[in-house]
Parts: C-alpha cells; sequence; structure tokens
C-alpha cells in the first residue's frame, strides 16, 4: 500500500512538473507609438497636430465596497467626468454591476493621463484596491490603469485653411486606433506625415514589473512621422478669408473662392473659400463643403478666355495688338447659319487691344477664326487647360476644351474663344493668366514648401521647373493689355495707385440639365505688382451670386480683387509708390469709408432697438389688455335633488412673458 502511495504522489508530481505553467515573463515589453506629422503656416504656427489618447480601466472586484464611492469621486475631480458617469460606467445596458474589467473612458488626453496616473499611487496607498481570487485559485490585485489606446488629431484653428487642409480618420490597428487622411493636404501627403516608427523598450523586469535597463536590453527611439510646412502664410489666410466671408454677404453667393501665387515660384500664400468647416467636428450640413472647389469644380469660365485666344494668335503673329476687327456695332452676328452672338457695348470696330478691354465676343470670334483648330487646340493646352496643373491636392479635375477637328468649324472655335463649350478649374485658371505676369512662364501652384524629420532636417518638395508657353515679348503684349482693361475697361474697381495692376473679368452662365439659366459664375484673374520687386496673381471666383446686378465680374469679383490687394498692402506683401499727395487723398478715403461703414452699423442698430422697443409695447398692451378685459364663464348646470355649497371660480394667473430684452443676450 506504501509503494502505491508514494507512486501515486511522484506521477502526480510529474504531471505537475510538466504541465505548462502561466507564470509571469522574465522579460516585459514597452511600446512607445509614434505620432502623425504636424502642418505648420509659413510663419511656423501649428494648423493640425496629433495627440495621444488614453484610456482609463480597472477591475470591478479589485475596488473595496466600503470605498468605491471614494473611488468615484476622486476619478471624477481627476478625470473631469461627473460622478454620473463614473458610475453609469459600472452598469452594463440592464442596469446590472459589472464584474470584469471596467472601461472609465477612451477619451483621456495626455496632461489627464498624467494626473490619472498620480491618483492610481494615491489609490494604492489609500489601500482602496484589494486582492481578490481568480478562476484559479490565486490571488491577484489589480489597480487603476492608464493606457495609450490611440491618437487623434487636433486642429487648433478650427476651420481656417479648410478645404484645403482636409479632413481625417482612424481606423483600429489591434487595439490602437490609427490616424489616415481622407481629402486635401492630409491624404495628399499621407506617405510623409504617417512615415512613422514605433518605439519599443525590451528587457528583463524585476518583481514589480520594471524593466533593468542594461546591455542586454533593447531600445528602439520613436520616429514620429514629417512634418508640413506650408507656403501659406497664416495672417493673410485670416484676412482673406475674412474679406470672402463679408463678400459673400454683400453679392448673395453661393460661394466664393479666391487665391494669391507668387508669380514667380508658384508658390500659395492664400488658397480660401467662403465655404469652411471644423475638420474636428463635421456636420451633415458641411457635407458639401468638404470638396475644394479649387480643383474640383470645373466651369466656363467666360470672358476671361479671351486673353489667352489674343495671346495664341499674337504669338502666330495672325495679329498684332493694333490689328483693326469690324465688331458690327455689337452685332447680331452670326457665327453659323443659325447661330449669332453679340456684344455688351456697340462699336462698329475695334483694336485687339480693345477686344479685350471691351470684352467683345463678336471680335475675338474673328481673331480665333485666324487659327487653326490644331494651332487653337495646341495653344490651350499649353497654357494648361484640359489636364491637371500638378497642384498639391488630394484630388483634381482635368477639365475639358474641345478637340481639334471640332475646333475646324466656326461656331465650335467662336464659342471656345469667349470661354464657352468648355470646362477648366479656378486653379488652372490662376495658372495660366499667371503666365502674363511672369514673361510668358508656366510654373506649377504648390502649397507645401518643404518637410521636416524629427531631427529638424528639412527636405524641399521637388516641382517641375517653369518652361515657356509664350514668347516674352506676347507676354509683355498681353500684360500691357491687361492693364488697360482695369484702367479703362471692365476692371476699373481693381485700380490701386502706385501699384501695377491688370486683370480680366468673366461672366458666364452656369447650365442645368443641358441648359443655360439665369445664374452666373463671375470670376477675375490679375495680377498686382509694386516697384520693389513683388510680384503675385491673384483669381477670385464667385459662385452664383443672386444679389441684384451682383453676379457681374465688376460688381462682385473685382471689388474682392481690390479688398484681397488692400489686404496684402496692409500685411506689408505689396508696397504702393504714392506721392504725399497720393497717401493724403487714399487716407481720406480710408477715413470716409470707415465713418460710412460705422454710420451703416449705427443706423443698423438704430433699426434694431426701434425694432425691439416696439415689440415690448406691443407685449406689454397685450398683457394690460389680458388683464383689463372682463372674464365671462358660464356657470356648470348644478344637478337636481342635490345641495352643496356654490364653487368659487379664481381665474389662474397669466404667466408674465418675457421681453425681447430679457429673452436676448444683451447686444448692445
Amino acid at each position: 500500500m506504501a509503494v502505491v502511495l508514494i507512486a501515486g504522489f511522484l506521477s502526480a508530481v510529474l504531471r505537475i512538473q510538466e504541465r505548462p505553467r502561466k507564470m509571469p515573463p522574465h522579460t516585459s515589453v514597452i511600446h512607445d507609438r509614434a505620432l502623425r506629422g504636424a502642418i505648420l503656416s509659413r510663419e511656423g504656427y501649428t494648423i493640425s497636430r496629433s495627440n495621444k489618447t488614453y484610456e482609463a480601466t480597472v477591475h470591478a472586484r479589485s475596488i473595496d465596497p466600503e470605498k468605491k464611492e471614494l473611488f468615484i469621486r476622486l476619478f471624477a475631480i481627476y478625470s473631469g467626468l461627473s460622478e454620473k458617469e463614473v458610475r453609469q460606467a459600472f452598469l452594463d445596458k440592464k442596469g446590472h454591476p459589472k464584474k470584469g474589467f471596467v472601461v472609465l473612458s477612451k477619451e483621456i488626453d495626455a496632461s489627464t493621463a498624467i494626473q490619472l496616473k498620480y491618483l492610481a499611487y494615491q489609490l494604492r496607498r489609500l489601500h482602496v484596491f484589494r486582492s481578490f481570487p481568480n478562476k484559479r485559485g490565486v490571488q491577484v490585485l489589480y489597480g487603476l490603469d492608464i493606457l495609450e489606446n490611440g491618437e487623434e488629431r487636433e486642429f487648433q484653428l478650427k476651420d481656417t485653411l479648410t478645404p484645403v487642409i482636409g479632413y481625417v480618420r482612424s481606423r483600429n490597428v489591434g487595439r490602437y486606433r490609427k490616424i489616415y487622411g481622407v481629402k486635401g493636404l492630409e491624404k495628399r501627403y499621407e506617405p510623409y506625415l504617417n512615415k512613422t516608427q514605433d518605439g519599443l523598450v525590451r528587457g528583463m523586469r524585476d518583481v514589480i514589473g520594471t524593466i533593468i535597463r542594461n546591455k542586454s536590453s533593447l531600445r528602439i527611439p520613436r520616429r514620429d512621422g514629417y512634418n508640413l510646412h506650408l507656403n501659406v502664410s497664416l495672417a493673410l489666410q485670416k484676412y482673406v478669408e475674412a474679406t470672402l466671408d463679408r463678400m459673400k454677404e454683400e453679392t448673395g453667393a453661393k460661394e466664393i473662392i479666391a487665391a494669391v501665387m507668387e508669380s514667380r515660384s508658384g508658390k500659395l500664400l492664400t488658397l480660401a473659400s467662403s465655404e469652411r468647416y471644423d475638420p474636428a467636428h463635421i456636420t451633415q450640413a458641411d457635407i458639401p463643403k468638404l470638396n475644394a472647389k479649387f480643383t474640383e469644380y470645373p466651369y466656363e469660365p467666360g470672358s476671361v478666355i479671351k486673353p489667352l485666344t489674343l495671346a495664341i494668335a499674337l504669338d502666330k503673329n495672325r495679329v498684332t495688338p493694333d490689328t483693326v476687327i469690324n465688331t458690327y456695332n455689337g452685332g447680331p452676328f452670326h457665327i453659323s447659319k443659325h447661330q449669332t452672338i453679340t456684344d455688351d457695348e456697340a462699336y462698329d470696330s475695334l483694336s485687339a487691344t480693345d477686344i479685350i478691354v471691351h470684352s467683345s465676343n463678336i471680335g475675338i470670334s474673328q481673331i480665333a477664326w485666324r487659327l487653326s483648330g490644331a494651332e487653337f487646340h495646341k495653344g490651350l493646352s499649353a497654357f494648361g487647360l484640359g489636364r491637371r496643373t500638378g497642384i498639391d491636392l488630394s484630388r483634381e479635375l482635368p477639365g475639358r476644351i474641345k478637340p481639334a477637328r471640332l475646333l475646324e468649324r466656326k461656331p465650335h472655335e467662336a464659342n471656345q474663344a469667349y470661354g464657352y463649350g468648355m470646362h477648366a478649374t479656378f486653379v488652372q485658371l490662376l495658372r495660366a493668366h499667371n503666365a502674363f505676369n511672369n514673361g510668358g512662364l508656366l510654373v506649377t501652384p504648390r502649397i507645401v514648401d518643404s518637410v521636416t524629420d524629427a531631427s529638424g532636417k528639412k527636405y524641399r518638395i521637388d516641382t517641375p521647373a517653369p518652361h515657356r508657353i509664350i514668347k516674352p515679348h506676347t507676354a509683355r503684349q498681353l500684360h500691357r493689355i491687361l492693364e488697360k482693361v482695369v484702367s479703362e475697361g471692365t476692371g476699373v474697381a481693381a485700380q490701386y495707385p502706385g501699384l501695377d495692376i491688370g486683370g480680366k473679368t468673366g461672366t458666364a452662365h452656369i447650365t442645368e440639365h443641358g441648359h443655360y439659366v439665369k445664374k452666373y459664375n463671375s470670376s477675375f484673374y490679375g495680377f498686382a505688382n509694386d516697384d520693389k520687386g513683388h510680384r503675385y496673381e491673384i483669381g477670385v471666383l464667385v459662385i452664383q451670386a443672386s444679389k441684384y446686378h451682383k453676379y457681374f465680374a465688376a460688381q462682385s469679383a473685382v471689388p474682392t480683387f481690390k479688398a484681397i490687394v488692400d489686404d496684402m498692402v496692409e500685411l506689408g506683401y505689396l508696397h504702393p509708390n504714392l506721392t504725399p499727395e497720393q497717401r493724403e487723398a487714399m487716407l481720406a478715403k480710408e477715413k470716409k469709408r470707415r465713418a460710412a461703414a460705422r454710420k451703416k452699423q449705427q443706423e443698423r442698430t438704430r433699426q434694431i432697438k426701434e425694432l425691439l422697443r416696439r415689440q415690448r409695447e406691443q407685449m406689454r398692451r397685450q398683457e394690460r389688455k389680458n388683464h383689463t378685459a372682463p372674464r365671462h364663464r358660464r356657470p356648470a348646470p348644478i344637478p337636481a335633488r342635490v345641495h352643496h355649497k356654490p364653487r368659487v371660480y379664481t381665474p389662474a394667473p397669466i404667466p408674465r412673458r418675457r421681453t425681447p430684452h430679457e429673452a436676448l443676450p444683451d447686444m448692445f
């Protein structure tokens, strides 16, 4: 019997020794997740950046029941949550207490995480946590754990530079939440922003789990993504966005977009829209604003194509600036057997220069007819129409111009000569017009200047070299013609003393369901230069202005252009060469404008006060009428053979209604 017992005991010991046991590992690993790179403005201000997020977990059974309320109160104080939210986390959907691990919060920022880690240490000292047996009967002790669970994107300036900046989404990689770009710069530069390397520390652990750092331990440093440094000036961007908001209200436009580009380098100092959104809190109403219309809204440009048509003809020596064209007193002029066109202004004949200055459809059509279809098509393609510009946004549509075989026909060539029957984007036209301010060279618009790695080393973004599309002499001729448009033609509202200003207006019908309707896109593309060597191309597109006569480019796009030039002068990008008399006249004009604006605001304030006073008086009269009006109430019939005391009717007090000044915040 003794032998049998000893054999059984030894076999049991042998089985226990051979059975794998879940012992704590001798080594420990600490992960240090890398973060997505930041996006910074020209001045170095942060526009978007990533921060780590943490989650707080605790085992429900590890909290001493007598000290649970203390735990809830302290965690609420340190985390910023309400006690009700913390208490609710310990209950399941049916309201029953949870028995396992409880996630108290998944959206904890880094500073709060540090405070909660300190709280976890203090709670251990206060013996808030207790040990309990697990499934194998081993006593275990859990505390408050603060763990990395992902990253979040922070947009500190809210809607600034949207939709150019784009937005992001998150996806889970294991239990960690990673960020990736969806639109705009966040998507276009995803390979740079997300070029990360997670950090790692691995080595032998001591009895409390701390890694022993010695020669045998492994450490891989964390490497965050590259930072983007933009050409966009934050100050100018904010000024222009405020200008577009004001002009949108004045014109009733659906949207206004604008850009300022350095003519020689192609650097975009601003790329702004009146339709913006907060990338961190996108709502249903923001969905139409997500697409960047700079490259994703091809439209029929209208008369802003006329300088391109003339430039192609001048470059081919088919006309000169002084060539006189018969314009038939404004038309109607037949471009086909059944199709006629007209001009807004009636002239018997105009020179090629005046055809642009007075925006003659009849004149520019006849100039285009001096070109073959292949020459016209090749010339427009050289200006970048019908193909992508290469701007660094996430999505760009190429637009469309008619093929050479169709341009051999006079109606098609005439229509395209004044900007109909084709589609171009805002950036394409900005780039094409810039050639007239850059000696005939075509540049590639760039939003991002460079990227830097975690060590601060800078890497320039490669851009295509400028290439010539027209002769320098032709570019100078068009430059002078566009100056005359501003001094004498449809762009007179863009004049600025002491600056070299030129450009071309365009007002074009919008098509709906294959038919032109009474809705218009208005645009102005021009340049603003000074004597200090600063040369800028500025573009403005007003989409569907609805107020009376504001759909004309001269009434919407040109004043917006002028306001942007004012902003650039104020911020020091342009330096007008003014005589003392001109300076005094400008100061007087600005003082008069500000006085008129102040008077308008005061009048509007007076009207609002008067309206509120009338509403208040009307409400008071109504209240007095309700209090003094006799109340006629028919007594209820008394059933027969019932004797009781008559019920005295007491009218319910009428609640006093709040006056407008009480209902609204203080406005004055």
